[in-house]
């Protein structure tokens, strides 16, 4: 039989009394939007679209977009494009020309939720190895 280590945890800094209170304060439909919005945090393309447009500053168009976040296939960028703009994180502004012109601008919003991303990017920068180390154990085994 394998014996448990005991770990020493550190104590959260986290008021899950706080946390639950201000969700139960917002009823179903508004507790709903907040889940809808942090999962789409968590999909695949969206903090590296955000990202992309955010660190270049100006608006972009789409092939340049796609250029920058790479492995993104069209679809999917289209998609993440469209679910920013409206979620409001994205500007879409289309141009009258010929060829028709179509930029891509992250908002102020977009960059106030970047801002809140920005230290668990620095976090999983800064635990790379960790999880080097632990998926090799898990792999290991």
């Amino acid at each position: 039989m394998r014996k448990i280590k005991k770990v020493a945890r550190k104590k959260s800094k986290i008021d899950w009394a706080e946390a639950n209170e201000a969700c139960e304060a917002l009823g179903p439909e508004m507790d709903s939007l907040v889940r809808e919005t942090v999962t789409r945090m968590a999909e695949k393309w969206t903090l590296w679209t955000l990202a992309v447009l955010a660190e270049n500053g100006e608006p972009m168009r789409f092939s340049r977009v796609m250029e920058q976040v790479e492995g993104v296939s069209q679809k999917s960028l289209t998609k993440t494009l469209r679910q920013l703009e409206r979620d409001g994180l994205v500007t879409r502004a289309v141009f009258a020309e010929v060829p028709p012109r179509v930029e891509y601008a992250v908002t102020e919003l977009g960059l106030e939720m970047l801002e809140q991303v920005h230290p668990l990017w620095l976090w999983a920068v800064e635990n790379l190895e960790r999880f080097r180390v632990a998926q090799a154990k898990f792999d290991g085994r």
